[in-house]
């Protein structure tokens, strides 16, 4: 099986540098056609510039695809529905949504101002919120879409100095599920990235420059690409960086129950290691699983009959 994009429209965000640079480029270089999206500001969302964006278009025409730049501010849903717009005045479709955007304002708690937090949970989060709500008529018309958040192991794991960055990304996880259980039906995959790469955004978390070439933007990429192909699941997590590859998944524990009586915070705590057992933890694929094998375990201590 080839990977190919011919005929489909892509938009990537953030796609003047680094992971968005790469992906757009990888994306034209399998057939698709580009909105290349970059506001061009500086790594804490500073100013702007259609320079990055310009380039890649170029990049792209060379190699004889087709690509057109972007230069919406993804946290202005006015600006982003005039790029969709832009997308299928020129092409008539769009088929991928890379969420890609971001910014970066880190530091401890305690010294950021609430304004960086804002500032931050609007790029990530309210940016990818914007241009999924601009597609998500369009791909659901279409019967066919891929969207693709870009989470980050800040948020899956927390990272020091970042709670802003890992609050917005583990945020955009809670919106892939629900996007892949209302999108199922009409035929769109939703997934979630979570990249390791060496680009601007990482270069001061990553001094050692032996280490900084090994995470390559391009390496990350191919892990994109397969949430975006046709044969892409949905709903899953891929982590990506310096060619390894591999899935993140929430479980929850099959836990204890607690008669009415015992229902007590010492209990709770007594109980711990007993609910802590991962021997029969599963994968839940929706919140109201959770509630019904809560029901379902009281129900059968109690001798209450269901249904």
């Amino acid at each position: 099986m080839t990977v190919r994009f011919d005929g489909q429209v892509a938009i990537v965000t953030g796609a003047g540098n680094g992971l968005g640079r790469s992906h757009a480029l990888a994306l034209a270089e399998r057939g698709a056609k580009v909105v290349v999206n970059d506001l061009g500001g500086a790594r804490d969302g500073s100013g702007s510039s259609s320079e990055a964006a310009q380039e890649v278009v170029a990049l792209i025409k060379q190699k004889g695809g087709e690509a057109i730049a972007n230069g919406a501010n993804v946290s202005s849903f006015e600006e982003v529905q005039a790029m969709v717009n832009q997308a299928m005045d020129a092409w008539g479709r769009v088929d991928i949504l890379v969420n890609n955007a971001g910014i970066l304002r880190d530091k401890s708690f305690s010294k950021m101002a609430l304004e960086d937090f804002q500032t931050v949970m609007d790029v990530h989060l309210m940016g990818s919120v914007n241009c999924c709500k601009a597609v998500w008529e369009i791909m659901r018309q279409q019967q066919y879409g891929r969207i693709i958040m870009t989470a980050s192991s800040s948020g899956l794991y927390g990272n020091f100095g970042q709670s802003n960055y890992g609050a917005a990304k583990m945020a955009l996880v809670g919106l892939m599920n629900t996007l892949h259980l209302e999108g199922a039906k009409y035929g769109i995959h939703t997934n979630t990235l979570a990249p390791a790469a060496g680009t601007r955004m990482t270069e001061d978390l990553i001094p050692d420059k032996r280490v900084f070439d090994l995470m390559t933007p391009e390496s990350v990429s191919a892990g994109l690409l397969a949430l975006c192909c046709q044969q892409a699941p949905s709903r899953q997590i891929l982590c990506a960086g310096a060619g390894g590859y591999a899935r993140a998944r929430i479980y929850e524990t099959d836990g204890i129950f607690l008669a009415p009586d015992e229902q007590t915070p010492e209990n709770v705590l007594a109980g711990w290691d007993q609910l802590s057992d991962n021997s029969q933890q599963k994968e839940l694929q929706a919140g109201g699983e959770q509630s019904l094998k809560f029901i379902g375990k009281a129900a059968a201590a109690l001798g209450i009959k269901l249904g």
